[in-house]
């Protein structure tokens, strides 16, 4: 799927890749609103689908309606750090309330990554694994920081990257939305200039493609947005596919900045 406003342009593509029998990713992404959310679900028989379809759909439908006006650059004063923590925990008690009254739906749980471009920035939310990349004057960057057992020993120092690579633990998040009563959004925002693209993804891709080979793809490819998209996953199932592989790529168009006068409505509904 490809699509394109004045700012932004946006592809996506997805896959249950080559082990698991149906994919428990969800995703969304609309350029119009500058908004891209992917979750990656996870429990027993369909929960995990579940998860993550209610995360993408609610934070989609309720963003929509918080954002008075469409278009990225129209967002003078915009909060989005804000409204992306409180969409957030919206999903993390909707899920967790299924998941309570519901036993076929126990311990189920999902990733989460959304972003929202505004104001010549990204604001960007994540919980667990799920990853953000920035490709920048042909340089990638991992923006986000994994929720997971392997980066706390990385960070400790346990651990190296490399070995990383090859842990037998990769799957072992710290925190997920919907397991808890309550958890913590990671929120970041960015300045952004026109020629970036950045790379949503849930860890069936960085798990089977290094970085290096993530790099090189979309630089190969960077003219062609949607065919960027379908390589990436293509990869990582030519690499074994040992897990689902979803891909949001926002590509940085032109500059959006700020008007002014036109967020009353949704500073009014922040507070």
């Amino acid at each position: 799927m490809i699509e394109i406003n004045a700012a932004l342009e946006v592809a996506t593509a997805t896959h249950p890749g080559m082990v698991r029998s149906h994919n428990e990713d969800s995703i969304a992404a609309e350029a119009e609103v500058g908004l891209a959310v992917l979750a990656d679900g996870m429990g027993g028989y369909n929960a995990g689908e579940v998860a993550s379809g209610i995360a993408v759909e609610m934070i989609r439908t309720e963003m929509r309606k918080s954002l008075s006006v469409k278009k990225p650059g129209e967002r003078n004063g915009l909060n989005a750090e804000q409204l992306i923590t409180d969409h957030a925990t919206r999903a993390n008690a909707a899920i967790y309330h299924a998941s309570q009254s519901q036993p076929q739906y126990s311990g189920m749980g999902t990733t989460l990554v959304v972003a929202l471009w505004h104001d010549n920035q990204m604001s960007v939310g994540h919980i667990g694994d799920s990853r953000l990349y920035r490709l920048r004057g042909g340089a990638l960057e991992q923006v986000t920081r994994d929720h997971s057992l392997l980066q706390e020993q990385i960070d400790s120092g346990m651990i190296t990257r490399e070995q990383a690579r090859h842990s037998q633990n990769k799957n072992l998040v710290t925190r997920a939305v919907g397991i808890d009563p309550e958890v913590e959004t990671e929120v970041h925002s960015y300045p952004v200039q026109a020629g970036d693209i950045y790379l949503m993804c849930s860890d069936g891709l960085n798990d089977m493609v290094t970085d290096e080979d993530i790099q090189m793809i979309l630089s190969s490819f960077q003219a062609n947005l949607p065919l960027a998209a379908q390589q990436l996953v293509q990869q990582a199932c030519d690499n074994g596919g040992r897990d689902n592989v979803s891909v949001i790529l926002v590509r940085i168009v032109k500059a959006f900045p700020a008007r002014t006068g036109l967020m009353d409505k949704l500073k009014t509904w922040l507070r």
